[in-house]
């Protein structure tokens, strides 16, 4: 759209933004709650929520009173400092979100926070060597997983369409079948420093853990003194109907990691990352101060705006239930959706308010649009799911996501689920 006789939107990002980003045409300018407009007026429902990062959707008064106060006071400052709300939010994360003991580190984003794991397990295994004395560096995680596209992100995540194309990626990495306790358990050496995994992989296409799976790897890190690590950046804080995604997953109060990772969702759309650490032994100190001054840092990780924005998700997230909110309306979407029976539809999987929906590509192949757009089964549907006014997220090649702020009512689930069979119906 052009306004103003300046060029438009697309042709701004056609000329002078580079193209990692497969785009849908759509150019967002306000929002409210779990409503977008587009610069020509248009209303979506944002079921994508900035993939899983809006979670208290759009202009939530909670993050206006922020902006409009912590501004005026810092917005930001040296972590050669101390700023009090830096401290608070740990001290939140600590204590209302794990409810353990142990320490936090503050960065801008997901991948950051993995990276600050992939450091700790480094130093672990430094500190605690194998028993001839050579530093532990094998660090295992699973296919179809993500954790990030930093080169150590990348090394982590085992999907080959993140890793081609860059040449050699940090080594130390085994990528191992999710889910599959006797792959873990034979695979686990004297080599081995820690398992890194997502509780509920995300753009992997919403595959969650077993409690059998969880289980093996806290019982194979506490055998072999492994670290076990969790990557909560999508299915953490509330995602799933849990502070900590892994607690939705079932019996599984009595596995505690040794570290676990956030952001997406924690900062509400203001970057905010951050890794919580479990105050454990470690050779001959604590697990948290292998991370001594000058072994890691952010510029901009924890400044007092950032702190403002956590601190306030955290309490909104807390004071307005939405936890349970997300709990009760996944139940509500599992079940309309899996009664549909639906010809184009193979599965619908999830936990809370991270639902995939996947869909079946032979079945498609019978659509005449489907085949003429060229397209992966995930990316045509949410185009054609945008078309109706429905913003979703692709994972994969066959799901879409729906990622909705958690702050989304019985109304809007029932216009998605609407919007959803009558695409779907249309197609069929």
């Amino acid at each position: 759209m052009t306004t103003d006789g300046e060029i438009a939107t697309a042709d701004l990002f056609a000329r002078y933004v580079a193209p990692t980003y497969g785009r849908l045409p759509v150019q967002p300018q306000r929002g409210r709650g779990v409503e977008l407009w587009d610069e020509g007026g248009r209303r979506f429902l944002d079921f994508g929520a900035g993939v899983a990062v809006s979670s208290l959707g759009h202009a939530h008064p909670a993050l206006l009173d922020v902006f409009r106060g912590q501004p005026g006071d810092l917005v930001h400052c040296s972590n050669l400092y101390q700023p009090r709300g830096q401290g608070l939010l740990a001290r939140a994360l600590v204590e209302d979100v794990v409810g353990l003991p142990g320490k936090c580190f503050f960065s801008n984003s997901g991948t950051e926070a993995n990276e600050g794991l992939i450091k700790l397990a480094r130093r672990f295994g430094e500190v605690v060597p194998a028993a001839g004395g050579a530093p532990r560096r094998e660090i295992i995680s699973f296919t179809n997983s993500f954790h990030g596209r930093t080169t150590g992100g990348m090394a982590a995540t085992g999907q080959d369409k993140i890793r081609d194309g860059f040449g050699p990626l940090m080594e130390g990495f085994t990528h191992l079948p999710f889910n599959d306790v006797d792959a873990l358990r034979a695979a686990v050496s004297d080599r081995s420093v820690a398992i890194l995994l997502e509780p509920v992989q995300g753009e992997g296409g919403i595959h969650l853990a077993t409690g059998e799976f969880l289980s093996a790897a806290a019982a194979v890190c506490r055998e072999r003194d492994l670290l076990l690590l969790f990557d909560e950046i999508q299915c953490g804080v509330g995602r799933c109907g849990e502070m900590c995604g892994w607690h939705a997953i079932g019996d599984t109060r009595g596995i505690v990691p040794d570290a676990i990772s956030w952001a997406k969702g924690l900062g509400g759309g203001f970057p905010l990352g951050a890794f919580w650490i479990k105050d454990r032994p470690a050779g001959e100190g604590r697990l948290p101060d292998l991370l001594g001054p000058g072994s890691h840092g952010s510029t901009y990780g924890g400044s007092p705006l950032a702190s403002a924005v956590g601190l306030a998700v955290l309490d909104t997230v807390r004071r307005e239930g939405l936890c349970e909110n997300a709990a009760a309306l996944g139940r509500t979407v599992l079940e309309a959706a899996r009664g549909w029976g639906h010809p184009l539809l193979s599965e619908v999987r999830g936990l809370g308010l991270m639902i995939g929906f996947e869909y079946d590509e032979a079945a498609l192949a019978e659509v005449p649009e489907f085949v003429r757009s060229g397209r992966p089964a995930s990316l045509f549907m949410v185009d054609a799911f945008a078309a109706a006014g429905l913003l979703t997220v692709p994972a994969g090649a066959r799901v879409v996501r729906w990622l909705p702020p958690l702050v989304a009512g019985e109304g809007d689930v029932a216009e998605a689920l609407e919007i959803t069979r009558n695409v779907l119906d249309g197609l069929a």
